[in-house]
């Protein structure tokens, strides 16, 4: 029986995984932390304010915001808690700090970009099919009370295109208002915020005379849960102690 707790335990998708995990077979849901729903109970399980709540756990599951979440990890690295993350915002530069931090395991930090296997699968092919267009765009949209843009799916899926082969298209226009172009990542990344969206996806490809659109759109936040359930389950088996997506996992 494999000891669970959430950090981030009462916003939308810390409650959900709560119960997620309460309900799956092989795990037991033993804490959750949240300084912001003390005394909360969720699926079963009073949210806790101090994080050495997690230390009961085998694997924490770390669903917060990118202003709290390197600290929350030191904790859980100092608890010797396996580490699933699901919180935006690491970019190369806060992985490398991440992996610094971390240092050797056990226990072993897995930083999910997205937990959808859905989206797992479009930025894979979006890196198959990198090298063979001569330009690419990233559109991503998403509910407007997403703290940071882009998305760290889109910031994954451009850096995994930009390792796969350089791209130009044969005018770079010039902005006449900043921003129009979107955030140069390799590809382009465009970010839109509006209420009635949750996550969707667009990766855009062109060459002369033809065009290739790849899109994911989640529209229901149970669509993380395999992803969720595959991580925690596997977290603690991983070879390297920081690693990043659930491709290895999948075999993709």
């Amino acid at each position: 029986m494999t000891r669970v707790a959430v950090s981030g335990a009462g916003g939308r998708m810390g409650r959900l995984i709560m119960e997620t995990v309460a309900a799956a077979e092989g795990l037991e849901l033993v804490a959750g932390f949240d300084p912001n729903h003390p005394g909360e109970s969720v699926a079963g399980v009073v949210v806790a304010s101090d994080p050495i709540v997690a230390g009961e756990a085998d694997v924490v599951v770390e669903f917060t915001t990118p202003s709290v979440v390197m600290g929350n990890l030191s904790t859980w690295r100092q608890l010797g808690v396996h580490a699933v993350v699901g919180t935006s915002g690491f970019d190369s530069a806060r992985l490398e700090a991440l992996r610094e931090q971390w240092g050797s395991g056990p226990p072993n930090c897995l930083v999910v970009p997205n937990f959808s296997i859905g989206a797992v699968l479009m930025m894979r092919l979006a890196e198959m099919a990198s090298p063979h267009f001569s330009a690419s765009e990233i559109v991503e949209l998403h509910h407007d009370n997403k703290a940071d843009a882009p998305s760290g799916t889109a910031m994954n899926t451009a850096a995994r295109m930009a390792a796969a082969g350089r791209q130009e298209r044969a005018v770079e226009s010039e902005e006449l208002l900043p921003g129009a172009r979107g955030a140069d990542a390799g590809p382009r990344i465009h970010s839109v915020r509006l209420p009635g969206m949750l996550a969707h996806h667009e990766v855009l490809f062109g060459s002369p005379g033809e065009t290739l659109t790849i899109r994911h759109d989640t529209t229901d936040r149970v669509s993380f849960m395999p992803g969720v359930l595959l991580a925690i389950r596997s977290v603690a088996g991983l070879e390297d102690p920081v690693t990043v997506g659930l491709e290895g996992l999948l075999r993709i």
